[in-house]
Protein backbone atom coordinates (compact mmCIF):
# COMPACT_ATOMS: atom_id res chain seq x y z
CA UNK A 1 0.00 0.00 0.00
CA UNK A 2 1.38 3.46 -0.83
CA UNK A 3 1.79 6.01 1.54
CA UNK A 4 2.66 9.94 1.67
CA UNK A 5 5.45 10.34 3.67
CA UNK A 6 6.79 14.51 4.38
CA UNK A 7 10.13 15.27 4.99
CA UNK A 8 11.62 18.72 5.61
CA UNK A 9 15.37 19.90 4.20
CA UNK A 10 16.90 21.22 7.39
CA UNK A 11 19.00 23.49 4.65
CA UNK A 12 16.42 25.06 2.51
CA UNK A 13 13.55 24.71 5.37
CA UNK A 14 11.20 23.21 2.21
CA UNK A 15 9.39 20.35 3.36
CA UNK A 16 8.81 17.72 0.42
CA UNK A 17 6.26 15.26 0.11
CA UNK A 18 7.38 11.63 -1.25
CA UNK A 19 4.76 8.61 -2.27
CA UNK A 20 6.44 5.51 -0.20
CA UNK A 21 5.67 2.04 -1.16
CA UNK A 22 6.50 -1.16 1.10
CA UNK A 23 7.66 -4.35 -0.13
CA UNK A 24 9.00 -7.46 1.09
CA UNK A 25 12.77 -8.00 0.97
CA UNK A 26 13.63 -11.48 0.39
CA UNK A 27 17.43 -11.55 1.28
CA UNK A 28 17.53 -9.54 4.27
CA UNK A 29 13.96 -10.73 5.11
CA UNK A 30 12.43 -7.64 6.04
CA UNK A 31 9.68 -4.98 5.48
CA UNK A 32 11.68 -2.26 3.14
CA UNK A 33 10.28 1.03 1.54
CA UNK A 34 10.85 2.64 -1.91
CA UNK A 35 10.47 6.23 -1.78
CA UNK A 36 9.52 8.77 -5.02
CA UNK A 37 8.95 12.63 -4.40
CA UNK A 38 5.86 13.89 -5.90
CA UNK A 39 5.91 17.59 -5.16
CA UNK A 40 6.92 20.22 -2.22
CA UNK A 41 4.69 21.28 0.59
CA UNK A 42 3.19 24.81 -0.04
CA UNK A 43 3.56 26.58 3.58
CA UNK A 44 0.95 28.51 3.04
CA UNK A 45 -1.94 26.38 2.19
CA UNK A 46 -0.63 22.69 2.72
CA UNK A 47 -1.07 21.56 -0.86
CA UNK A 48 1.28 19.27 -2.71
CA UNK A 49 2.97 20.94 -5.70
CA UNK A 50 4.13 18.71 -8.00
CA UNK A 51 8.27 18.74 -9.11
CA UNK A 52 9.77 16.91 -11.50
CA UNK A 53 11.86 15.02 -9.54
CA UNK A 54 14.67 17.52 -8.23
CA UNK A 55 12.68 19.66 -6.15
CA UNK A 56 11.31 22.38 -9.19
CA UNK A 57 8.63 23.05 -9.49
CA UNK A 58 6.75 21.29 -12.85
CA UNK A 59 5.89 23.71 -15.93
CA UNK A 60 2.47 22.59 -15.46
CA UNK A 61 2.07 22.67 -12.03
CA UNK A 62 -1.59 23.43 -11.73
CA UNK A 63 -2.56 27.49 -9.32
CA UNK A 64 -3.74 26.90 -6.38
CA UNK A 65 -7.00 26.57 -6.03
CA UNK A 66 -8.99 29.51 -3.99
CA UNK A 67 -10.41 28.88 -0.68
CA UNK A 68 -13.82 28.21 0.03
CA UNK A 69 -16.66 24.91 -0.98
CA UNK A 70 -14.98 22.84 -3.19
CA UNK A 71 -17.64 20.10 -5.14
CA UNK A 72 -16.92 16.97 -4.61
CA UNK A 73 -15.37 14.48 -6.88
CA UNK A 74 -17.23 11.24 -5.46
CA UNK A 75 -20.17 10.27 -4.34
CA UNK A 76 -20.58 9.45 -0.66
CA UNK A 77 -22.95 9.12 2.41
CA UNK A 78 -21.06 10.00 5.64
CA UNK A 79 -21.28 10.68 9.65
CA UNK A 80 -20.69 14.16 9.55
CA UNK A 81 -22.31 16.14 12.31
CA UNK A 82 -19.53 15.16 15.35
CA UNK A 83 -16.69 16.05 12.90
CA UNK A 84 -18.42 19.25 11.72
CA UNK A 85 -18.75 20.00 15.38
CA UNK A 86 -15.08 19.26 15.97
CA UNK A 87 -13.91 21.02 12.68
CA UNK A 88 -15.88 24.42 14.12
CA UNK A 89 -14.31 24.41 17.39
CA UNK A 90 -10.65 23.67 15.76
CA UNK A 91 -11.96 26.85 13.92
CA UNK A 92 -13.02 28.85 16.65
CA UNK A 93 -10.09 28.36 18.60
CA UNK A 94 -7.44 28.55 15.67
CA UNK A 95 -6.34 24.87 16.19
CA UNK A 96 -6.71 24.24 12.74
CA UNK A 97 -5.12 27.01 11.29
CA UNK A 98 -2.07 26.71 13.93
CA UNK A 99 -1.35 23.10 12.91
CA UNK A 100 -1.43 24.71 9.36
CA UNK A 101 1.43 27.01 10.05
CA UNK A 102 3.40 24.62 12.20
CA UNK A 103 2.74 21.06 10.52
CA UNK A 104 2.63 22.00 6.59
CA UNK A 105 1.27 18.76 4.50
CA UNK A 106 0.59 16.89 7.81
CA UNK A 107 -2.24 19.04 9.60
CA UNK A 108 -5.12 17.10 7.80
CA UNK A 109 -3.96 13.94 9.11
CA UNK A 110 -3.15 14.99 12.84
CA UNK A 111 -6.75 16.42 12.64
CA UNK A 112 -7.90 13.28 11.63
CA UNK A 113 -6.29 11.14 14.00
CA UNK A 114 -7.29 13.67 16.75
CA UNK A 115 -10.69 13.23 15.94
CA UNK A 116 -10.64 9.78 16.17
CA UNK A 117 -9.78 9.66 19.40
CA UNK A 118 -11.99 11.61 20.55
CA UNK A 119 -15.54 10.12 18.86
CA UNK A 120 -14.04 6.45 19.51
CA UNK A 121 -13.76 6.55 23.11
CA UNK A 122 -10.31 4.36 24.48
CA UNK A 123 -10.36 2.62 20.51
CA UNK A 124 -6.87 1.39 19.30
CA UNK A 125 -5.32 3.55 15.87
CA UNK A 126 -5.43 0.20 13.84
CA UNK A 127 -9.76 0.37 13.85
CA UNK A 128 -9.41 3.56 12.17
CA UNK A 129 -9.84 2.53 8.62
CA UNK A 130 -13.14 1.56 9.86
CA UNK A 131 -14.13 4.76 11.07
CA UNK A 132 -12.63 7.03 8.37
CA UNK A 133 -14.50 4.58 5.89
CA UNK A 134 -17.80 5.83 7.92
CA UNK A 135 -16.59 9.43 8.45
CA UNK A 136 -16.25 12.39 6.68
CA UNK A 137 -12.90 13.88 8.57
CA UNK A 138 -10.04 16.45 7.66
CA UNK A 139 -7.73 14.13 5.75
CA UNK A 140 -10.78 11.94 4.09
CA UNK A 141 -8.57 8.68 3.56
CA UNK A 142 -7.55 6.11 5.65
CA UNK A 143 -4.25 6.68 8.14
CA UNK A 144 -2.95 2.96 8.10
CA UNK A 145 -0.95 2.22 11.82
CA UNK A 146 2.32 2.20 9.62
CA UNK A 147 1.72 6.01 8.63
CA UNK A 148 0.02 7.28 12.23
CA UNK A 149 3.55 5.82 13.35
CA UNK A 150 5.60 8.30 10.77
CA UNK A 151 3.34 10.94 11.63
CA UNK A 152 4.17 11.05 15.40
CA UNK A 153 7.98 10.55 14.77
CA UNK A 154 7.50 13.28 12.17
CA UNK A 155 6.63 16.24 15.32
CA UNK A 156 9.39 17.81 15.79
CA UNK A 157 10.24 19.88 18.83
CA UNK A 158 10.99 23.27 16.86
CA UNK A 159 7.02 22.77 15.81
CA UNK A 160 5.69 21.43 18.48
CA UNK A 161 7.55 24.57 20.45
CA UNK A 162 5.65 27.32 17.63
CA UNK A 163 2.47 25.59 18.23
CA UNK A 164 2.45 25.95 21.85
CA UNK A 165 3.47 29.94 20.81
CA UNK A 166 0.22 30.38 18.71
CA UNK A 167 -2.43 29.28 20.60
CA UNK A 168 -1.05 30.55 23.87
CA UNK A 169 -1.37 33.76 22.43
CA UNK A 170 -4.86 33.09 22.16
CA UNK A 171 -5.36 32.50 25.96
CA UNK A 172 -6.91 35.25 27.71
CA UNK A 173 -4.15 37.53 28.93
CA UNK A 174 -4.83 38.01 32.82
CA UNK A 175 -6.00 34.57 33.41
CA UNK A 176 -3.98 32.11 36.30
CA UNK A 177 -2.56 28.93 34.96
CA UNK A 178 -2.41 25.87 36.82
CA UNK A 179 0.08 23.37 37.19
CA UNK A 180 0.71 20.16 38.14
CA UNK A 181 2.03 16.39 37.16
CA UNK A 182 0.45 13.23 36.74
CA UNK A 183 2.93 9.82 36.30
CA UNK A 184 1.50 7.25 33.03
CA UNK A 185 3.28 3.99 33.14
CA UNK A 186 4.71 2.39 30.70
CA UNK A 187 5.85 -1.38 29.78
CA UNK A 188 8.47 -0.25 27.35
CA UNK A 189 12.39 -0.57 29.08
CA UNK A 190 13.29 1.11 25.49
CA UNK A 191 12.13 4.48 26.77
CA UNK A 192 15.10 6.80 28.69
CA UNK A 193 12.61 8.91 30.74
CA UNK A 194 10.43 5.71 32.06
CA UNK A 195 12.08 5.57 35.29
CA UNK A 196 10.27 3.94 39.00
CA UNK A 197 9.25 7.26 40.93
CA UNK A 198 6.23 8.14 42.96
CA UNK A 199 3.82 6.89 40.96
CA UNK A 200 0.60 9.27 41.73
CA UNK A 201 -1.84 5.77 40.83
CA UNK A 202 0.12 3.28 43.03
CA UNK A 203 0.87 1.90 39.69
CA UNK A 204 4.07 -1.18 40.16
CA UNK A 205 5.58 -0.21 36.63
CA UNK A 206 7.95 2.43 36.01
CA UNK A 207 6.74 5.50 34.82
CA UNK A 208 7.31 8.96 33.06
CA UNK A 209 5.75 12.01 34.22
CA UNK A 210 3.45 14.99 32.23
CA UNK A 211 3.16 18.26 33.22
CA UNK A 212 0.26 20.50 32.01
CA UNK A 213 -0.46 23.96 32.26
CA UNK A 214 -4.04 24.80 32.19
CA UNK A 215 -5.61 28.42 31.86
CA UNK A 216 -8.36 28.41 35.04
CA UNK A 217 -10.58 30.89 32.90
CA UNK A 218 -10.99 29.31 29.92
CA UNK A 219 -10.32 25.84 30.69
CA UNK A 220 -7.89 25.05 28.11
CA UNK A 221 -4.66 23.28 27.87
CA UNK A 222 -1.64 25.60 26.67
CA UNK A 223 1.72 23.82 27.31
CA UNK A 224 2.80 20.39 28.13
CA UNK A 225 6.50 18.61 28.82
CA UNK A 226 7.19 15.42 29.49
CA UNK A 227 9.80 14.53 32.14
CA UNK A 228 12.10 11.20 33.64
CA UNK A 229 9.43 9.30 35.83
CA UNK A 230 11.29 10.07 38.93
CA UNK A 231 12.39 13.57 39.02
CA UNK A 232 10.45 15.11 42.20
CA UNK A 233 7.82 17.84 41.01
CA UNK A 234 9.04 20.54 43.09
CA UNK A 235 12.32 20.22 40.73
CA UNK A 236 10.49 21.22 37.76
CA UNK A 237 9.80 24.29 38.60
CA UNK A 238 12.61 26.39 37.33
CA UNK A 239 12.94 24.80 33.99
CA UNK A 240 8.87 25.41 33.90
CA UNK A 241 9.70 29.54 34.15
CA UNK A 242 12.47 29.40 32.03
CA UNK A 243 10.69 27.57 28.71
CA UNK A 244 7.62 29.92 29.36
CA UNK A 245 9.99 33.15 28.85
CA UNK A 246 11.31 31.36 25.72
CA UNK A 247 7.78 31.13 24.03
CA UNK A 248 7.64 34.41 25.18
CA UNK A 249 5.37 34.18 28.18
CA UNK A 250 7.46 35.71 30.53
CA UNK A 251 4.44 37.69 32.92
CA UNK A 252 2.22 34.88 34.05
CA UNK A 253 0.71 33.77 36.76
CA UNK A 254 0.63 30.47 38.31
CA UNK A 255 -1.50 28.48 40.80
CA UNK A 256 0.17 25.21 42.54
CA UNK A 257 -0.81 22.66 45.14
CA UNK A 258 1.91 21.79 47.92
CA UNK A 259 4.21 19.11 45.85
CA UNK A 260 5.77 22.37 44.12
CA UNK A 261 6.71 24.43 47.14
CA UNK A 262 9.76 24.84 48.22
CA UNK A 263 11.97 27.85 49.08
CA UNK A 264 14.07 27.61 46.09
CA UNK A 265 10.61 28.11 43.96
CA UNK A 266 9.58 31.12 45.73
CA UNK A 267 12.81 32.73 45.08
CA UNK A 268 12.94 31.53 41.41
CA UNK A 269 8.97 32.96 41.28
CA UNK A 270 9.78 36.34 42.48
CA UNK A 271 13.04 36.71 40.43
CA UNK A 272 10.95 36.32 37.48
CA UNK A 273 8.48 38.66 38.25
CA UNK A 274 5.58 36.28 38.05
CA UNK A 275 2.61 36.51 40.12
CA UNK A 276 1.62 32.83 42.44
CA UNK A 277 -0.60 30.91 44.16
CA UNK A 278 0.80 28.24 45.98
CA UNK A 279 -0.37 25.84 48.81
CA UNK A 280 2.07 25.13 51.37
CA UNK A 281 2.44 22.67 54.64
CA UNK A 282 1.34 23.44 57.95
CA UNK A 283 4.28 22.02 59.20
CA UNK A 284 6.38 24.65 58.31
CA UNK A 285 7.58 26.91 60.98
CA UNK A 286 6.73 30.54 59.57
CA UNK A 287 3.09 29.23 58.50
CA UNK A 288 2.54 28.21 62.07
CA UNK A 289 4.01 31.33 63.62
CA UNK A 290 1.84 33.46 61.47
CA UNK A 291 -1.37 31.33 62.32
CA UNK A 292 -0.29 31.49 66.50
CA UNK A 293 -0.70 35.24 66.17
CA UNK A 294 -4.64 34.74 65.07
CA UNK A 295 -5.44 31.78 66.33
CA UNK A 296 -7.21 32.45 69.30
CA UNK A 297 -9.58 34.45 66.97
CA UNK A 298 -9.71 33.02 64.05
CA UNK A 299 -13.17 30.83 64.23
CA UNK A 300 -15.37 34.14 64.86
CA UNK A 301 -18.45 34.45 62.91
CA UNK A 302 -17.49 37.29 60.77
CA UNK A 303 -14.69 35.54 59.03
CA UNK A 304 -16.79 32.23 58.09
CA UNK A 305 -17.60 31.39 54.53
CA UNK A 306 -21.36 29.87 54.04
CA UNK A 307 -20.30 28.89 50.34
CA UNK A 308 -17.64 26.81 51.13
CA UNK A 309 -18.26 26.35 55.22
CA UNK A 310 -14.74 27.05 56.02
CA UNK A 311 -13.54 29.76 58.21
CA UNK A 312 -10.90 32.05 56.48
CA UNK A 313 -8.35 34.76 56.99
CA UNK A 314 -5.46 36.25 55.76
CA UNK A 315 -2.28 37.31 57.14
CA UNK A 316 -0.53 39.83 54.93
CA UNK A 317 3.85 38.96 56.41
CA UNK A 318 6.97 39.31 54.26
CA UNK A 319 9.06 36.59 52.39
CA UNK A 320 12.97 36.83 52.91
CA UNK A 321 14.20 36.52 49.58
CA UNK A 322 17.40 35.66 48.55
CA UNK A 323 19.43 35.23 45.30
CA UNK A 324 22.56 34.04 44.57
CA UNK A 325 24.47 35.80 41.84
CA UNK A 326 27.56 33.59 40.96
CA UNK A 327 28.82 36.35 38.36
CA UNK A 328 29.34 38.85 40.96
CA UNK A 329 30.29 36.16 43.85
CA UNK A 330 27.85 37.51 46.34
CA UNK A 331 24.11 36.29 47.52
CA UNK A 332 21.61 39.01 48.01
CA UNK A 333 18.44 39.63 50.46
CA UNK A 334 15.37 41.64 50.52
CA UNK A 335 12.13 41.17 51.85
CA UNK A 336 9.31 40.67 49.51
CA UNK A 337 5.82 40.81 50.39
CA UNK A 338 3.24 38.08 50.66
CA UNK A 339 -0.38 37.18 52.16
CA UNK A 340 -1.17 33.96 53.69
CA UNK A 341 -4.68 32.97 53.27
CA UNK A 342 -5.65 30.17 56.27
CA UNK A 343 -8.98 28.10 56.16
CA UNK A 344 -10.45 26.13 58.95
CA UNK A 345 -12.36 23.20 58.30
CA UNK A 346 -14.21 22.03 61.66
CA UNK A 347 -15.59 19.03 59.96
CA UNK A 348 -11.71 17.94 58.75
CA UNK A 349 -10.52 18.52 62.10
CA UNK A 350 -12.77 16.62 64.21
CA UNK A 351 -12.34 13.50 61.54
CA UNK A 352 -8.36 14.27 61.70
CA UNK A 353 -8.84 14.25 65.75
CA UNK A 354 -10.70 10.75 65.50
CA UNK A 355 -8.48 8.89 63.20
CA UNK A 356 -5.19 10.27 65.40
CA UNK A 357 -7.35 9.19 68.61
CA UNK A 358 -7.68 5.47 66.97
CA UNK A 359 -3.84 5.71 66.25
CA UNK A 360 -2.94 6.25 69.81
CA UNK A 361 -5.45 3.94 71.20
CA UNK A 362 -3.64 1.17 68.93
CA UNK A 363 -0.71 2.45 70.18
CA UNK A 364 -1.32 1.99 73.64
CA UNK A 365 -2.45 -1.59 73.50
CA UNK A 366 0.39 -2.56 71.78
CA UNK A 367 2.59 -1.06 74.93
CA UNK A 368 0.41 -2.21 77.55
CA UNK A 369 0.26 -5.58 75.87
CA UNK A 370 4.02 -5.79 75.53
CA UNK A 371 3.49 -7.00 71.57
CA UNK A 372 5.42 -3.90 70.48
CA UNK A 373 5.86 -3.41 66.61
CA UNK A 374 9.45 -2.46 65.80
CA UNK A 375 8.23 0.18 63.11
CA UNK A 376 6.17 1.86 65.57
CA UNK A 377 9.03 2.38 68.26
CA UNK A 378 9.55 6.24 67.08
CA UNK A 379 6.09 6.85 67.63
CA UNK A 380 5.79 5.14 71.03
CA UNK A 381 9.01 7.68 72.30
CA UNK A 382 7.39 10.60 70.83
CA UNK A 383 3.47 10.18 72.06
CA UNK A 384 4.15 7.81 75.51
CA UNK A 385 6.04 7.78 78.52
CA UNK A 386 6.61 3.91 79.74
CA UNK A 387 7.74 3.36 82.90
CA UNK A 388 8.73 -0.17 84.39
CA UNK A 389 8.55 -1.56 87.76
CA UNK A 390 9.14 -5.03 89.72
CA UNK A 391 5.82 -4.88 91.01
CA UNK A 392 3.14 -3.04 88.61
CA UNK A 393 5.31 -4.06 85.36
CA UNK A 394 5.08 -1.72 82.48
CA UNK A 395 3.15 1.37 83.19
CA UNK A 396 2.15 3.87 79.94
CA UNK A 397 0.81 7.41 80.35
CA UNK A 398 0.75 9.79 77.05
CA UNK A 399 2.10 12.89 76.53
CA UNK A 400 -0.52 15.08 76.39
CA UNK A 401 1.25 18.18 75.49
CA UNK A 402 2.71 16.66 72.54
CA UNK A 403 -0.44 15.27 71.56
CA UNK A 404 -2.14 19.02 72.23
CA UNK A 405 0.40 20.61 69.83
CA UNK A 406 -0.40 17.98 67.05
CA UNK A 407 -4.49 18.30 67.17
CA UNK A 408 -3.61 21.89 67.22
CA UNK A 409 -3.29 22.44 63.44
CA UNK A 410 -6.06 19.87 62.52
CA UNK A 411 -8.36 21.05 60.38
CA UNK A 412 -6.42 24.27 59.08
CA UNK A 413 -4.71 24.51 55.44
CA UNK A 414 -2.80 27.58 53.94
CA UNK A 415 -2.40 29.29 50.73
CA UNK A 416 0.36 32.07 49.98
CA UNK A 417 1.19 34.64 46.88
CA UNK A 418 2.23 37.70 46.00
CA UNK A 419 -0.92 38.97 44.79
CA UNK A 420 -3.00 41.17 46.46
CA UNK A 421 -6.64 39.09 46.58
CA UNK A 422 -8.97 38.47 49.29
CA UNK A 423 -9.15 34.89 51.27
CA UNK A 424 -12.31 33.67 49.50
CA UNK A 425 -10.94 35.09 45.43
CA UNK A 426 -7.72 32.95 46.62
CA UNK A 427 -9.66 29.95 47.45
CA UNK A 428 -11.86 30.00 44.23
CA UNK A 429 -8.78 30.06 42.41
CA UNK A 430 -7.10 27.35 44.04
CA UNK A 431 -10.24 24.99 43.49
CA UNK A 432 -10.31 25.73 40.31
CA UNK A 433 -6.95 24.41 39.68
CA UNK A 434 -8.77 21.09 39.55
CA UNK A 435 -8.98 21.57 35.93
CA UNK A 436 -5.82 19.88 35.71
CA UNK A 437 -6.62 16.44 37.36
CA UNK A 438 -9.72 16.52 35.23
CA UNK A 439 -7.21 16.73 32.20
CA UNK A 440 -5.73 14.18 33.37
CA UNK A 441 -8.51 11.88 33.42
CA UNK A 442 -9.54 12.43 30.00
CA UNK A 443 -5.95 11.95 28.82
CA UNK A 444 -5.40 8.11 30.82
CA UNK A 445 -9.39 7.35 30.35
CA UNK A 446 -10.47 8.83 27.27
CA UNK A 447 -7.98 9.31 25.20
CA UNK A 448 -6.04 5.77 26.37
CA UNK A 449 -2.92 6.89 27.39
CA UNK A 450 -2.83 5.04 31.39
CA UNK A 451 -0.34 2.96 29.52
CA UNK A 452 2.38 4.93 26.66
CA UNK A 453 1.96 2.07 24.53
CA UNK A 454 4.84 2.82 22.01
CA UNK A 455 8.45 1.93 22.13
CA UNK A 456 10.74 4.87 20.53
CA UNK A 457 11.18 7.99 21.69
CA UNK A 458 9.97 9.73 18.33
CA UNK A 459 6.91 8.16 18.39
CA UNK A 460 6.12 9.19 21.60
CA UNK A 461 7.01 12.43 21.55
CA UNK A 462 4.67 12.94 19.18
CA UNK A 463 1.77 10.66 20.41
CA UNK A 464 1.79 12.47 22.89
CA UNK A 465 1.91 15.99 21.01
CA UNK A 466 -1.48 14.86 19.07
CA UNK A 467 -3.32 13.78 22.45
CA UNK A 468 -2.75 17.11 23.65
CA UNK A 469 -4.54 18.42 20.62
CA UNK A 470 -7.15 16.38 21.28
CA UNK A 471 -7.36 17.31 25.27
CA UNK A 472 -7.59 21.13 23.74
CA UNK A 473 -11.02 19.77 22.13
CA UNK A 474 -12.26 17.47 24.95
CA UNK A 475 -11.45 20.31 27.58
CA UNK A 476 -13.92 23.18 25.37
CA UNK A 477 -16.45 20.99 25.12
CA UNK A 478 -16.74 20.25 28.99
CA UNK A 479 -16.79 23.54 29.70
CA UNK A 480 -19.11 24.59 27.53
CA UNK A 481 -21.51 21.78 28.95
CA UNK A 482 -20.74 22.69 32.11
CA UNK A 483 -21.36 26.29 31.48
CA UNK A 484 -24.85 26.01 29.71
CA UNK A 485 -26.26 22.97 31.93
CA UNK A 486 -25.64 20.10 29.39
CA UNK A 487 -24.57 17.56 31.54
CA UNK A 488 -27.88 17.25 33.09
CA UNK A 489 -29.40 15.28 30.06
CA UNK A 490 -26.26 13.79 28.57
CA UNK A 491 -23.12 12.70 29.25
CA UNK A 492 -20.20 13.80 26.91
CA UNK A 493 -20.34 10.64 24.78
CA UNK A 494 -23.93 10.54 24.58
CA UNK A 495 -23.81 14.14 23.21
CA UNK A 496 -21.03 13.44 20.77
CA UNK A 497 -23.07 10.41 19.89
CA UNK A 498 -26.68 11.97 19.38
CA UNK A 499 -24.65 14.41 16.94
CA UNK A 500 -22.55 11.51 15.08
CA UNK A 501 -25.73 10.31 13.33
CA UNK A 502 -25.85 12.76 11.52
CA UNK A 503 -25.31 12.21 7.14
CA UNK A 504 -23.45 14.55 4.55
CA UNK A 505 -23.98 13.36 1.07
CA UNK A 506 -21.38 13.77 -1.63
CA UNK A 507 -21.87 14.32 -5.40
CA UNK A 508 -19.77 15.10 -8.26
CA UNK A 509 -19.83 18.33 -9.32
CA UNK A 510 -22.43 19.08 -6.47
CA UNK A 511 -21.92 20.96 -3.04
CA UNK A 512 -22.17 18.80 0.34
CA UNK A 513 -25.68 18.34 1.03
CA UNK A 514 -26.36 17.46 5.17
CA UNK A 515 -29.02 15.47 6.43
CA UNK A 516 -31.81 16.18 8.50
CA UNK A 517 -31.66 17.83 12.36
CA UNK A 518 -33.45 17.39 15.00
CA UNK A 519 -33.87 20.03 17.63
CA UNK A 520 -32.47 18.17 20.02
CA UNK A 521 -29.68 18.01 18.07
CA UNK A 522 -29.30 21.52 17.05
CA UNK A 523 -29.88 22.79 20.96
CA UNK A 524 -26.14 20.89 21.06
CA UNK A 525 -24.76 22.52 18.76
CA UNK A 526 -26.15 25.87 20.06
CA UNK A 527 -25.01 25.03 23.82
CA UNK A 528 -21.97 24.21 22.64
CA UNK A 529 -21.62 27.43 20.92
CA UNK A 530 -21.38 26.62 17.74
CA UNK A 531 -23.55 27.39 14.73
CA UNK A 532 -25.71 23.75 13.34
CA UNK A 533 -24.43 22.57 9.95
CA UNK A 534 -26.58 23.55 7.02
CA UNK A 535 -26.05 22.49 3.39
CA UNK A 536 -22.73 24.21 1.29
Amino acid sequence: MATIVFQKDKRSGITYAYESVSYWDKEKKQSRAKRTLIGRVDPGTGEIIPTDGRGRKTQEAPAAAKRGPVPSTRTARKFYGATYLLDAIGEKLGIAEDLKQCFPGMAQQILSIVYYLILEDKNPLYRFEKWSHLHKHPYGDNISSQRSSEIFASVTEEAKSQFFRLQGKRRVDKEYWAYDITSISSYSEGLRQVQYGRNKEDDSLPQLNLALVFGETSHLPFYYRKLAGNIPDAKTLTNLLSELATLGFSKVKLVMDRGFYSEANINALFKAHLKFLISAKMSLSFIRKELDSIYDRFRSYEHYNEKYELYCHTVPTQWNYTEHRPYKGDTITEPKRMYIHYYYNIDKAAEDEKAFDRKLIGFLQELESGRRVPEHEPLYKKYFEVKTTPRRGARVTVNEEVVAKVKRYYGYFALVTNETMDANTALELYRNKDVVEKAFGNLKERLNMRRTLVSSEQSLDGKLFVEFVALIYLSYIKKQMQDTGLFKTYTLQSALDKLDVIECFEAPGQQLRVGELLEKQKEIYTSLGIDPPSSL
